[in-house]
């Protein structure tokens, strides 16, 4: 499972968490969350994030 940080606010998604706020289970990769998913805490697109692990 890797981690994925935004590179506007520095939020990171880790597959292993998921994001259950918004409807990302956990275990989800990254490449498979919905292309409309947008940052939780600045709203940017998933494109402005970043592997880091």
């Amino acid at each position: 499972m890797a981690k994925w940080e935004c590179t506007i606010c520095g939020m990171v998604y880790d597959e292993e968490k998921g994001d259950p706020d918004h409807g990302i289970a956990p275990g989800t990769r990254f490449e498979d969350i919905p292309d409309d998913w947008t940052c939780p805490d600045c709203g940017a697109t998933k494109d402005t994030f970043e592997k880091i692990g």
